[in-house]
């Protein structure tokens, strides 16, 4: 078996600037530095990236909140949110959105989750189908919920 032509790895501050420029590159919702910052800082095993010829490639951050259950009622979890998974278009299709998920949702069930959701462009298939090998579901739409008004639908995973 050939060995991946990238690497997963913890996300540490010396690439902030590249993981800035994947999410101005990638998408057009934007995070200021700060934002990346204090994620980190508060769920550094749940924020990857992956580097691929010497640079980074993609990363993806998730966090741990406390909330009702994406799966209705009035029972109150611990959830993780997958906050943004971004991988450079000149990266895609290597396995590494894939490898990336895996590893935060590793990362994220440390803080004690039982189930993580997150919020996905409708319109984004190749996003769903990945999320959906994963065991995410569909939960609902919100409409509007993105700057150009396009739907996102949330799914969820129970652990």
């Amino acid at each position: 078996m050939l060995d991946k032509p990238f690497q997963i790895k913890g996300f540490e501050e010396q690439y902030l600037d590249q993981v800035v420029h994947i999410n101005w590159t990638c998408l057009p919702e934007n995070y200021g530095s700060y934002f990346f910052m204090d994620l980190y800082k508060r769920f550094p095993k749940a924020f990857l990236i992956a580097l691929a010829d010497g640079k980074v490639a993609g990363y993806i951050m998730c966090r741990a909140e406390t909330g009702f259950s994406e799966f209705g009622g009035l029972r109150v979890v611990r959830k993780g949110h997958v906050v943004s998974l971004a991988v450079l278009p000149e990266f895609r299709r290597m396995g590494i959105g894939r490898a990336l998920l895996e590893g935060a949702l590793n990362g994220v069930l440390e803080y004690g989750v039982k189930e993580c959701y997150l919020e996905v462009r409708v319109s984004n298939e190749s996003a769903i189908r990945l999320y959906e090998s994963f065991g995410f579901g569909p939960v609902t739409k919100l409409r509007g919920y993105y700057r150009d008004g396009e739907e996102a639908l949330v799914m969820c995973k129970r652990f």
